[in-house]
C-alpha cells in the first residue's frame, strides 16, 4: 500500500524537523554515557512519532503505515548522530 501524499508531507517535514534537533545538539562536558544518548534519542523519535500521530490521515492501516516509515526514516537520520556522539566519547 503506497503512502497518502499527505502523510508523505508529514514525514518529510517530521525528518526535516528532527534533522534539525540534530544538528543543534552541542556535546557538552561532562558528557552523558552512550547508552543514556541512545535512550534521549530513542525518547526523541517516540516524541516525534507521537506528535505525528495526531496529524496522519488515512485508514488505521494507512496511518500505522506511515507512522512505522516515519519511525524507520528518524531512526536512519539518527545513527550517524550516535556515531558522531560515540567518536566524541572516544576523544574525551
Amino acid at each position: 500500500m503506497a503512502l497518502l501524499p499527505a502523510n508523505k508531507d508529514l514525514i518529510s517535514t517530521g525528518m526535516k524537523e528532527f534533522n534539525a534537533l540534530l544538528n543543534q545538539q552541542v556535546f557538552t562536558d561532562p558528557p552523558v554515557s552512550e547508552e543514556a544518548m541512545v535512550t534521549i534519542v530513542n525518547d526523541w523519535v517516540n516524541f516525534y512519532v507521537n506528535y505525528y500521530r495526531q496529524q496522519m490521515t488515512g485508514e488505521q492501516q494507512e496511518q500505522d503505515q506511515a507512522l512505522e516509515a516515519l519511525r524507520q526514516e528518524l531512526n536512519t537520520l539518527s545513527a550517524p548522530f550516535l556515531a558522531k556522539y560515540r567518536d566524541f566519547l572516544k576523544s574525551l
